[in-house]
């Protein structure tokens, strides 16, 4: 795997962000995006075992329905 894919969607409930990866069970949440773009790193290292290298990820912000 070369890269994993984020869906982040802003929390209306509670304020900040969550991100799900669309594929491996990652998931992780943020008060600002900045925080969220270090919990993703993160969680990608944490789900990764040191034998295998972290693939690179990126973020889609999916829009809150209205």
């Amino acid at each position: 795997m070369t890269e994993v894919i984020f869906e982040v969607r802003e929390d209306d409930v509670d304020g900040g962000f969550t991100a799900s990866a669309l594929g491996p069970g990652i998931h992780t949440e943020g008060e600002t995006m900045e925080e969220l773009r270090e919990n993703v790193r993160e969680a990608v290292d944490c789900y990764f075992d040191e034998t295998t290298e972290a693939p690179r990820h990126r973020f889609v912000a999916v829009p809150n329905k209205s």
